[in-house]
């Protein structure tokens, strides 16, 4: 029998202890391994995505971006931003030079310097109790003995044969004669696992100099290229502190540009200005005033979202009460806005999210990206290194925010996010699935705090989003036939997506009960356990 990613069903998983959730059961066991041999939850939240990296190696990989949220059990929070800038030597103008119009994801203008790697030891160095070397232990494992591909990276590898059929190196890597593989089947990267070993040994000085960024730069400079070593060897972590709002007595934190975490705040403020929890929650009036939310922030976050050395306002002017209620007044509850903003970036994307919190009650939020699937589909072929193609985000051409320059970090959507209640730590989580995750992000908030959905349940909810080009609504199968109608008589194009869209991991802490409620997605073959 097919396995349906779409049904929900699951129960939350209740710990007193300690709780790990990520979108695969290898990961979250490596992570709870981890945490019950004293590591803390930075160690475990390390250790699972080095897992991740092998065995999800078209969501997430060494050659991505990474951002994290750290809470303490005061409810202090730290942010790391793991993106990496675009080469040095790439502008407008020198993409223009090389007859470069658009950046497309499998172009070698798409691969900015891979930030993951650094973000893990930063985190490591800021907030870890072990090294590299001990938490790679099962993510070598994996790599040089091999593991069984699970169902839904089976699902998702069979729609990337022609992109990695493309490239001669990802073929041979990545496909088996020419196919993806199956359900079951084990696979083995012993270049990973060789490359694990260095950098576990050596640190993440071994990814970005010598022979391992040799040869990420060689293999980019063949396709035409602009990346040097002095930009690998320039990439760096930056700690930031979180921006924070309101919304109906929970403060939610979340990373500041470049990342699109500050749009989810906005279609949280814009959603405070109705009275969301008298709407049925699978109902029309809920999912339309969600979306025309989301539609409206989207909107914000194309004109003024990137780089924040290249913003044009402050970040912070975006979430203010009088700017949120002139928003909020654009919103009708009657039909449709017609007026639809230009979008410019791509709708499918890929990414891992994990959350782990230990027994001290020290919590990470934690996301690691290709961006697209496989990323660029470029491998540096003695490294193995599969490169991300998160420049895409970028424009080619001058007079957008977020134009290419050389040095510049595009727009992020991958962002972790954490929740507090009453100045205390309450919910940590995050939401996969590119553009989508802001509006996912409120979506999940919404079905927690207007609704009292436990967290499994506002994870397995249904999810609808808009296509970034049309706003044809997409409606997960699970949406009602009655509401797709109703969303229709207000105005909507919907259509119903074969796949499923995004996928969550969360974990509320309820201090007073020393508990800890954790929930996974089985959209993404999510994991959760605990003790």
């Amino acid at each position: 029998m097919k396995r349906d990613f779409q049904a929900p069903g699951r129960s939350p998983v209740y710990a007193r202890e300690a709780a790990a959730a990520t979108s695969h059961p290898l990961a979250t066991s490596a992570a709870l391994e981890v945490l019950q041999e004293g590591g803390n939850a930075v160690d475990a939240a390390i250790a699972a995505v080095a897992v991740q990296c092998v065995v999800e190696p078209h969501m997430t990989g060494i050659g991505g971006d990474c951002f994290a949220i750290v809470m303490e059990p005061d409810g202090r929070l730290t942010g790391f931003n793991g993106s990496g800038a675009a080469p040095r030597a790439a502008t407008p103008e020198k993409l223009a030079e090389l007859g470069v119009k658009e950046i497309t994801e499998t172009s070698p203008h798409a691969v900015t310097v891979p930030g993951a790697v650094r973000a893990w030891e930063t985190l490591l160095k800021a907030h870890g109790t072990r090294d590299f070397k001990t938490l790679f232990k099962r993510a070598v494992q994996y790599a040089r003995e091999g593991f069984p591909v699970a169902p839904r990276v089976a699902f998702d590898w069979a729609k990337d044969v022609d992109k990695l059929a493309a490239d001669p190196i990802s073929a041979a890597r990545y496909l088996i004669d020419g196919a993806a593989p199956s359900v079951g089947t084990i696979l083995k990267y012993p270049h990973l696992a060789d490359m694990l070993e260095t950098i576990g040994e050596k640190g993440s000085d071994a990814f970005y100099f010598g022979k391992i960024a040799e040869d990420i730069v060689a293999a980019l400079q063949a396709r035409g290229g602009l990346m040097t070593l002095d930009d690998l060897a320039s990439c760096h972590t930056t700690a930031v502190s979180p921006v924070m709002r309101d919304y109906r007595g929970y403060t939610i934190a979340e990373l500041p540009p470049n990342g699109q975490g500050i749009i989810a705040l906005v279609i949280l403020g814009i959603l405070e200005h109705f009275d969301l929890a008298s709407m049925d929650p699978l109902g029309p009036e809920r999912f339309h005033l969600e979306i025309e939310a989301s539609r409206i922030a989207y909107a914000v976050r194309d004109k003024f979202v990137t780089d924040p050395g290249y913003m044009d306002v402050c970040h912070s002017r975006l979430i203010g009460e009088d700017y949120i209620a002139e928003l909020a007044k654009q919103v009708s509850l009657e039909k449709r806005a017609e007026v639809t903003p230009d979008t410019t970036l791509a709708p499918q994307t890929d990414t891992v999210y994990l959350t782990v919190v230990d027994k001290d009650g020290l919590a990470v939020s934690f996301i690691n990206s290709l961006f697209s699937d496989f990323g660029s589909g470029i491998v540096a072929p003695e490294s193995g290194v599969l490169l991300h193609c998160r420049g895409m985000s970028f424009k080619a051409e001058a007079g957008h925010a977020n134009s290419i320059d050389g040095g510049k970090r595009p727009l992020h959507t991958i962002i972790p996010a954490m929740v507090l209640k009453d100045g205390a730590p309450w919910l940590s989580f995050g939401v996969m699935g590119g553009q989508y995750q802001a509006c996912g992000h409120a979506h999940l908030m919404t079905n927690i705090i207007d609704y009292g959905m436990d967290v499994q349940a506002a994870i397995d909810f249904p999810r609808m989003f808009f296509d970034l080009d049309s706003h044809t609504l997409q409606a997960e199968k699970l949406i009602p036939p009655s509401t797709i109608e109703g969303l229709r008589a207000l105005g909507h194009e919907v259509e119903p997506v074969k796949g499923p869209i995004g996928g969550s991991q969360a974990i509320m802490i309820d201090k007073a009960r020393h508990m800890l409620t954790a929930g996974s997605d089985p959209r993404k073959d999510g994991s959760a356990a605990g003790y």
